[in-house]
């Protein structure tokens, strides 16, 4: 029940973060950073991919309906669901598939800074190259895609790696 609440608040604190401030900003069309699938990334290896995709369903509809797309951040998030434990798979390698059969809310900590950053990036490239693919639909406009891919992805992953680090820290007992 505890994990429950946690990811309820994480998932509102997404929501709330992505259409109140990150929406709002009009610096540039090249960055558009979206950190509503840091949701997605954080959810336990064990929850059953079934379950992963019903949250990444709801969690497009809801962003679609905030941001006012008409069902892209759907399309968008619903592959990262598919690909998530497999991704995650080959990042790891043989060596490390013991973590994945151990469960657990992916990490720093568990996984490795070095393979959590491969697998936040590769999951974050594949989320917003899906996403600003549908959102220009043409590809007479590949290379401004491509810009905005790069660029806004790396601003993703760094507002994800202080979200994840927050969301992952250990309370302190007293």
């Amino acid at each position: 029940m505890q994990r429950t609440g946690r990811y309820v608040i994480l998932f509102v604190a997404l929501v709330l973060l992505q259409t109140l401030l990150l929406d709002n900003l009009s610096i540039s069309i090249y960055l558009c950073p979206l950190v509503y699938v840091a949701f997605l990334l954080l959810l336990p290896i064990e929850v059953l991919p079934v379950s992963v995709l019903a949250y990444a369903l709801g969690l497009g509809i809801v962003m679609d309906w905030t941001m006012g797309t008409a069902g892209i951040n759907t399309i968008a998030t619903l592959p990262l669901a598919v690909i998530r434990i497999p991704l995650l798979r080959a990042i790891i390698g043989v060596t490390g598939r013991d973590v994945i059969r151990e469960g657990g809310i992916p990490s720093p900590v568990r996984l490795g800074r070095t393979v959590f950053v491969r697998y936040v990036i590769a999951m974050v490239a594949l989320h917003h190259l899906t996403f600003f693919v549908f959102e220009a639909l043409s590809w007479s406009q590949i290379w401004q895609t491509l810009l905005r891919l790069i660029i806004s992805g790396t601003v993703s992953v760094l507002f994800i790696w202080p979200i994840a680090q927050i969301f992952t820290m250990k309370p302190h007992k007293k």
